[in-house]
């Protein structure tokens, strides 16, 4: 077989095969030419919205300082991304793992002394190259913005980028692992499509009942993007993220392998879900985290975190609040999700016989907040930030911080609408992928 003694590194040669397969994969080319359009409805929008509570058109003058461009246009944004890696990546996924398999090509493969994982690995990354590209229509919005005369501050891009990628990541695996674990294309869409739907309704079980469905809930795609989106950066939801995707692409490799049989392909694929098991439990102890928004919106006051920074003992809070219940929605997000990071053994454990509380209101403890730090006991029923941090200050015998002179962050109002960016997301984005398809049909 001498046509297979090639000149190039396999690896390479795997590389360049696999880049033409994708550019003749219909499939990608739909997602390039709809992502416009989607990126284009999101952002139009944001910046519309954006631009109304900034004063444009009549409206109040100065109401748009309270907001951040990561919050009113980035968000809304990217979110087009995240639903193209939901309903369209994982067809392009697909077509490009499951594509050998159907054509013949994997035996030819095979006969390479090359491991199976590499296989893979090539396969993802072309796939990750295709999703970069596709992904321009945000960076075409970035520009727009600037254009506009709009704020743009990179650490806050460049992580809801980096949570994107991750998300896409994750996506390519669950394919690559469907694609190879099932016989035909139909049949390993649905199962990745199950996949997704099933995380969905992980966060509606979390919603509802609370307790560890939202522990497990945070580990979701759509909890991670979520909080990459607000510019916040969580090491154990990056490991679990990477963890998932190795271990998607490591069981894609195991069935890759024509020569092995079933019962040793199951095997192995077990021992690598007990490993990833192992390192997603173990990933859960990482507490170190980012807060990369210019607002600062995932922490509290400096004076306050550098308050807390002196409490070195464990803190245990028992909150009597429904899982449905409003106050506990704030709770949870405007404060103990930010105390959370300034306090790394801070427990918190929810208390509630039903979900909605409606039918707890008569309970004499409902509503209530128990604090133990260091043995020292208190409850009250205070929700707002300045509460929960006035009583632990009173616990721990912390005098509360002053407050700093600096007005903080007032936002970047921008009271422009979104001009040409219809034509260029409607028109010339499509148009222009339209015509270098075809380009690239005409050369293969």
């Amino acid at each position: 077989m001498s046509f297979l003694r090639l000149r190039k590194a396999p690896f390479v040669w795997l590389l360049e095969k696999e880049w033409r397969e994708l550019l003749s994969s219909r499939a990608w080319w739909v997602m390039l030419a709809l992502i416009g359009p989607l990126v284009g409805v999101s952002f139009i929008s944001a910046v519309r919205t954006y631009a109304e509570l900034s004063g444009y058109g009549g409206t109040a003058a100065g109401v748009g300082e309270a907001f951040s461009p990561l919050v009113g246009v980035w968000a809304p944004t990217f979110s087009a991304c995240e639903l193209a890696a939901a309903f369209l990546l994982p067809f392009v996924a697909i077509r490009v793992v499951a594509g050998d398999k159907q054509s013949g090509a994997l035996k030819l493969e095979a006969q390479q002394p090359m491991p199976a994982l590499w296989r893979v690995s090539a396969k993802a990354l072309v796939l990750i190259a295709g999703w970069l590209l596709a992904s321009a229509p945000a960076l075409l919005a970035v520009l727009l913005w600037r254009g506009y005369g709009g704020s743009v501050y990179p650490p806050e891009l460049v992580t809801i980028a980096f949570g994107h990628v991750l998300n896409a990541g994750l996506t390519i695996a669950i394919a690559a692992a469907a694609a190879s674990l099932t016989d035909h294309p139909s049949t390993a869409a649905i199962v990745t499509l199950s996949v997704t739907v099933g995380t969905w309704i992980l966060n509606f079980i979390a919603a509802v009942h609370g307790g560890v469905w939202e522990r497990a809930a945070d580990y979701t795609p759509t909890a991670m993007v979520s909080q990459f989106q607000h510019g916040l950066v969580r090491l154990d939801v990056t490991l679990a993220a990477l963890t998932l995707i190795a271990s998607g692409l490591a069981v894609a490799a195991i069935w890759m392998r024509l020569g092995a049989s079933p019962i040793r392909r199951g095997y192995e694929s077990s021992i690598v879900a007990a490993v990833a098991v192992a390192l997603l439990f173990a990933g859960g102890f990482a507490t170190t985290s980012w807060d990369t928004s210019e607002g600062r919106i995932n922490s509290l006051p400096e004076a306050d975190e550098r308050a807390l920074s002196g409490i070195h003992e464990p803190l245990r809070m028992e909150v009597h609040l429904a899982p449905e219940d409003p106050r506990r929605t704030d709770l949870e997000n405007k404060t103990l999700s930010k105390l959370r990071r300034a306090l790394p053994k801070l427990q918190v454990t929810y208390v509630s016989s039903t979900s909605t509380g409606l039918f707890e209101q008569t309970s004499a403890h409902y509503g209530e907040i128990s604090y133990d730090l260091g043995g020292r006991r208190t409850s009250n029923r205070l929700t707002s930030a300045d509460g929960v941090l006035e009583t632990i200050f009173s616990l721990a015998g912390i005098a509360i911080p002053a407050e700093g002179d600096d007005a903080g962050f007032r936002g970047h109002p921008l009271a422009v609408p979104p001009r040409r960016a219809g034509a260029v997301f409607y028109g010339i984005w499509p148009a222009s992928v339209i015509a270098f398809g075809l380009l690239v049909r005409r050369r293969q």
